[in-house]
């Protein structure tokens, strides 16, 4: 395992009671379910770092944030470890494309009761939490 924690960021966007998952397929937790996401630079927002990823793998134009949680994630099979913060993003207009499609299969919208498996491991954790994305919708 590598000796380096990385931070990742991940935006949560709930529309209508549903949040959007878009199905990985490159890097470490392929063929999982997340949000969109991924480093947060040096010297980056944490806000900053989720318009960013979420404008380059989905097109989409976030305008506001809510600090939600963050998870420890250690990826056993891959060697990696991560801590992840998670903002609730809006994003009132538009719909998402596979903007990336080396990294990102798809983009549909849940319902929160209806989410797919597998999730990517830092969604998964977060859900373990006693937190309820239900709050912001």
């Amino acid at each position: 395992m590598s000796k380096e924690v990385r931070v990742g960021v991940a935006a949560v966007i709930l529309r209508e009671g549903r949040i959007l998952l878009g199905e990985r397929i490159g890097s470490h937790g392929a063929h999982t379910w997340a949000t969109p996401g991924g480093h947060l630079e040096l010297g980056e927002s944490i806000e900053e770092c989720a318009t960013r990823e979420t404008l380059e793998e989905t097109g989409l134009v976030v305008d506001s944030f809510e600090k939600f949680g963050f998870t420890n994630d250690i990826f056993e099979k891959e060697g990696k470890h991560y801590v992840t913060l998670f903002v609730v993003a809006s994003c009132s207009r538009g719909e998402p494309k596979v903007t990336e499609p080396h990294k990102c299969k798809q983009w549909k919208w849940f319902e929160l009761d209806e989410l797919p498996e597998p999730l990517f491991l830092p969604l998964t954790n977060l859900l373990k939490e006693p937190v309820s994305l239900r709050a912001f919708t």
